[in-house]
């Protein structure tokens, strides 16, 4: 876990700065006075570790001499939909911060400065969250109960209006973003549909003349580049609180609860269908090429294509590739293998290898991460992991960790790994990619006819017929398949 190093800035920050928000713990800050409560928060080396619901959402809210690490504020915002609904914690916010604005304007050393500077960390607060977890506002009852707290706010600066022109200017960008991500999803949405149902079944042997993806680009590092951009543009899409999801989700289904809003994992399905479709479109490239040479020069071009996204950084195109190659209908296509020059292959295998919890793959996505870290130019920041894996290492790292300890509270040393591993894909994802981009090649990858695994085995039998009793009764089968649908 990366350690503090700046403290909290006066201004208002203008975008959520990742770079400084995980740290091993919350050391550093002064901590809110609390009392001696049961639920009290419980630090072991200054860092947190658990507390009560309560007592943890009063840690969130500033008051006049203190403000939350911003460590703290990213991880609990990021895990409190585990426990309760976003529009529900706005809510407990909005107690806390009347609570607050009352003594402030009733204690006998009332004073118009305090309420000012609790006003402007209060602001601060909410500028935090809705520019990192902007999600949390799409419905009505979140955006009731931010009004109704920016208007208990503006109260304490009415003279001058200058924190109702900051938190209009906040409103206001809140909805731009809304509004981006909703047309994002509207037109994806347009063009979802399953892999299968973009295949072609193929009645005929394909046409040497067919365009294929060495027509399109022959440069292996130039594809690379090109998917990396494909990449970047997807996570781009993707949010802290959409990654959130699957462990909500997975809570929703042990308890039987509605917690989780499935219609906010789109994206994440969105980006998973991708690798799917570029491990088909790589299968289909292969099989549909009708003479053994030319097939064999696909085959060699997309391993240095692979190789390419690994030194790249862009391990999921990577992945996708070489899942491609190692379908079965690509697979079996052994005079093909054998005129193809397999080293290099062999090598990429070895840093997918599967064994050992996938150790090659790991250590390689170290260094990648590491080499980003000391980085000068956007061409070194580079790091797009394998997102099945990173997928399953949440959900893994969810499932093994209890939500509560026995005492009751909440174990919140599990979500500071949780928000680590969030924060580290975050932080990857906002890299600006280097490359020009290519129009024309990003729309072969993208809208390129993609054969269902019936037509590639179809293909594959028609490009090398069967070889065993087995490959024999499924050509058989497939065969009679089509002839019905003729």
């Amino acid at each position: 876990m990366y350690i503090l190093q700046k403290t909290m800035r006066e201004t208002m920050p203008q975008t959520p700065i990742f770079s400084s928000m995980l740290g091993s713990g919350c050391s550093g800050q002064v901590q809110p006075d609390t009392g001696e409560r049961s639920g009290d928060p419980v630090y072991q080396d200054g860092s947190l570790i658990s507390g009560s619901l309560e007592a943890l959402i009063e840690r969130l809210v500033p008051t006049t001499d203190y403000y939350p690490d911003r460590t703290y504020i990213f991880t609990f915002l990021l895990s409190s939909r585990v426990f309760i609904h976003p529009h529900e914690l706005l809510a407990k916010v909005g107690q806390i911060c009347l609570k607050q604005k009352q003594q402030l304007e009733t204690g006998v050393d009332a004073d118009k400065a305090k309420l000012k500077s609790f006003a402007a960390k209060i602001i601060q607060l909410l500028k935090e969250w809705t520019e990192t977890f902007p999600y949390d506002f799409q419905d009505e009852k979140s955006m009731k109960e931010l009004k109704e707290i920016a208007h208990r706010i503006t109260q304490c600066d009415e003279e001058n209006g200058t924190v109702k022109k900051i938190i209009s200017q906040m409103t206001q960008n809140l909805l731009m973003t809304l509004a981006a991500r909703n047309q994002y999803q509207e037109i994806r949405e347009k063009f979802r549909q399953p892999v299968t149902d973009k295949g072609t079944i193929l009645k005929t042997k394909p046409q040497s003349s067919q365009k294929d993806i060495l027509s399109v680009c022959c440069d292996p590092l130039v594809l690379a580049q090109q998917l990396t951009h494909i990449e970047l543009e997807r996570v781009s899409n993707i949010y802290p609180e959409d990654l959130m999801q699957i462990v909500s989700h997975v809570d929703s289904l042990d308890n039987h609860k509605c917690r989780g809003d499935v219609t906010k994992t789109y994206t994440l399905e969105a980006y998973d269908n991708w690798f799917n479709c570029l491990s088909m479109l790589v299968a289909t490239e292969i099989c549909k090429v009708v003479k053994k040479k030319q097939r064999t020069r696909i085959v060699e071009f997309f391993i240095d294509v692979a190789r390419e996204c690994f030194n790249i950084g862009n391990f999921n195109s990577m992945m996708a590739i070489i899942s491609g190659m190692n379908l079965s209908p690509v697979a079996r296509l052994k005079k093909t293998w054998s005129k193809v020059k397999t080293a290099k292959f062999d090598v990429l295998e070895h840093h997918m290898d599967p064994s050992s919890n996938f150790c090659n793959y790991r250590t390689a996505l170290q260094g990648a991460a590491q080499r980003s870290q000391t980085a000068h130019s956007s061409r070194e920041k580079i790091v797009i992991p394998v997102f099945n894996l990173f997928i399953k290492d949440i959900y893994f790292l969810h499932k093994i960790h209890t939500n509560h300890l026995p005492n009751g509270q909440i174990n919140f040393k599990k979500f500071w790994e949780v928000s680590r591993q969030i924060h580290d894909f975050i932080t990857w994802k906002q890299v600006e990619c280097p490359f020009e981009k290519d129009k024309k090649i990003q729309s072969y990858l993208l809208t390129a006819p993609i054969y269902s695994e019936e037509a590639l085995f179809i293909a594959s039998f028609e490009s090398e017929g069967p070889e065993n009793h087995m490959e024999k009764d499924s050509w058989k089968t497939l065969r009679t398949t089509l002839l019905n649908r003729a």
